[in-house]
């Protein structure tokens, strides 16, 4: 079973990885007073990455909750 996610962990980062390559061109982010530009293709990486830090937050608060 640990292996199986392994596996459809690894095929997800390289279909993300795949459709970031594809996708170079700049994109304009505005957040509140702060406008710049990125390529989509890090913005992608960058959005993946913070999804993935709060999954392992997530996962790591319900295992403490279970332990408890």
């Amino acid at each position: 079973m640990k292996s199986l996610k392994s596996i459809i962990s690894l095929l997800l980062i390289i279909a993300v990885m795949i459709f970031a390559i594809q996708n170079l061109a700049a994109v304009e982010i505005q957040f509140l007073l702060w406008s710049f530009s990125v390529p989509r293709a890090l913005m992608i990486v960058i959005l993946m990455g913070i999804g993935f830090v709060i999954g392992l937050l997530v996962c790591s608060l319900v295992f403490r909750r279970k332990r408890s």
